[in-house]
C-alpha cells in the first residue's frame, strides 16, 4: 500500500454501497482491512490516490461490477 492505515484512517470516512460479488446488499461503513477485502490492494491504491487529490467534501468513485465507493473527508 502507497499510504498507512492510519494516514487513511485520519483523513477520510470509508462508505461502500451496491452489491458485492456474492449478490449481497451492502450500504456500510468501512475500514482499510474491509476495503481491501472487498477490491484489492491494487484499485484501492489507486482510488485512494484519487482520493487524496480530491481534497473536496467527499471523493465517489463508481466500479462497473456496481460497487460505489464513497471517501468522507473528515
Amino acid at each position: 500500500m502507497d499510504y498507512t492505515t492510519a494516514q487513511i484512517n485520519r483523513n477520510f470516512l470509508i462508505k461502500v454501497s451496491g452489491v458485492n460479488g456474492e449478490g449481497k446488499r451492502l450500504n456500510t461503513l468501512v475500514g482499510v482491512s474491509g476495503l481491501l477485502r472487498l477490491i484489492g490492494e491494487k484499485l484501492a491504491n489507486n482510488l485512494l490516490t484519487r482520493a487524496f487529490k480530491c481534497m473536496l467534501d467527499k471523493c465517489v468513485c463508481k466500479l462497473r461490477r456496481g460497487l460505489k465507493i464513497t471517501f468522507y473527508y473528515k
